[in-house]
């Protein structure tokens, strides 16, 4: 099993939203997901509750067979749209896969 996790630092606002209400849509269509891309054994995502600095506004740990599966997820049209608004809602990105 290959563990996807990825961690965004939102922007203060973006898209004409909030950070918050961003991040709420964020978890909510990466959730819709599930069942609509068929490599995905599973998908959770976390929304911070504590201010740091050192903190990142949102997590995204997912799990997939192997690359390859992760390799189809990605590029899956629906992962792309979410994708695509991640990018204009974020300051920064970090992730980290890793085999179990």
């Amino acid at each position: 099993m290959l563990k996807h996790i990825v961690m965004w630092k939102l922007k203060e606002f973006a898209e004409g939203k909030t950070k918050a209400e961003n991040a709420l849509i964020m978890k909510e269509n990466l959730e819709r997901l599930v069942g609509i891309v068929p490599e995905i054994i599973s998908l959770q995502v976390g929304i911070n509750e504590k201010e740091s600095d050192m903190a990142y506004d949102a997590v995204l740990i997912s799990t997939f067979a192997n690359a390859e599966a992760l390799a189809h997820y990605k590029v899956h049209p629906e992962h792309v749209k979410v994708s695509n608004y991640c990018k204009k809602i974020r300051e920064s990105r970090a992730f980290i896969d890793f085999t179990e």
